[in-house]
């Protein structure tokens, strides 16, 4: 999968990568090296903090070493500052605003488990988009799994319960519940969201639980004001960055694991059901700056 971010992700390859070769091939670490590094950084999303914490661990340990071999250390460390992401949950919970690709998202991780086996269900507990359940049921019939939903207007956590027992009584291994992407206020996705963890916690009690946030990987730094919402409403395991094929802006990832300290668990891109993958941050890394596997 060397070529992954080359061939899938190809706007990140014009833009970042196929710039950063050309800098780390340059024979010295000079200041004017530094300066273009710094920019091309920033460009891709990577964020002041992160920026300045990366070319400040460069000048400290560009010691004769191939630049491409000190960078790649450097943002695996930036990588590993956030916790692992743990693959082993039975309830996955999708937040994330509306337009983030998060039903779609839903569906493409519905399929990526029936393709391993798993017996998979769907809750559609975004009951205040009219055409969330139409569009969650597509991706079930898609990906063959069985799906829960509700009334327009249906109060979300009503859902969810029915999904828990449908969950717990045909022994499905695997949920994923695909919430509300925007409320009123704060304060009601805060109260929403807090109903439907203890509908989860009280029905499906002893079973490991993820919350995954959707971002838009186009939006760029504003989606860190999302992830930050997001955050101050429920606790949340992994990052799921999507429509990663519509932009440049790989430094990203590094900057959600510096500022947020929160993991990304899977890329997602294009509109095909298999387009998307758990994320692996050593590959990510070492394509990113063009170094062999």
């Amino acid at each position: 999968m060397f070529s992954f971010i080359k061939e899938k992700l190809s706007k990140i390859y014009n833009q970042f990568t196929s710039k950063l070769s050309a800098l780390l091939g340059r024979t010295t670490l000079d200041e004017q090296t530094l300066k273009d590094l710094e920019i091309l950084l920033l460009s891709a999303d990577t964020g002041v903090q992160t920026t300045r914490a990366i070319i400040k661990r460069l000048q400290e340990m560009a010691d004769g070493r191939s630049l491409h071999e000190v960078l790649r250390v450097i943002l695996m460390d930036e990588l590993q500052k956030a916790p692992a992401y743990a693959y082993d949950a039975q309830v996955m919970l999708l937040v994330g605003i509306n337009g983030s690709g998060k039903t779609t998202f839903a569906g493409k991780l519905a399929h990526h488990y029936a393709q391993k086996g798993k017996k998979v269900l769907l809750v559609a507990a975004d009951t205040f988009r009219a055409a969330a359940p139409e569009q969650l049921r597509v991706w079930a019939t898609r990906s063959g799994v069985a799906l829960v939903e509700g009334k327009p207007g249906q109060d979300p956590s009503s859902v969810v319960f029915e999904g828990c027992q449908r969950f717990k009584d045909e022994k499905f291994d695997i949920v994923i519940i695909d919430t509300a992407g925007r409320l009123q206020t704060k304060v009601n996705l805060m109260q929403e969201l807090a109903k439907i963890n203890r509908v989860v916690a009280k029905q499906v009690p002893g079973y490991t639980m993820q919350t995954l946030l959707t971002i838009d990987a186009m939006l760029g730094q504003n989606s860190f004001e999302q992830a930050n919402l997001f955050k101050a409403c429920t606790h949340v395991n992994g990052i799921v960055l999507t429509k990663m094929d519509g932009t440049g802006k790989g430094g990203i990832v590094f900057g959600i694991a510096n500022q947020l300290n929160i993991p990304v668990a899977y890329i997602s891109y294009g509109e095909a059901i298999d387009q998307m993958t758990p994320f692996n941050a050593k590959q990510y890394v070492t394509e990113l700056v063009n170094e062999k596997l």
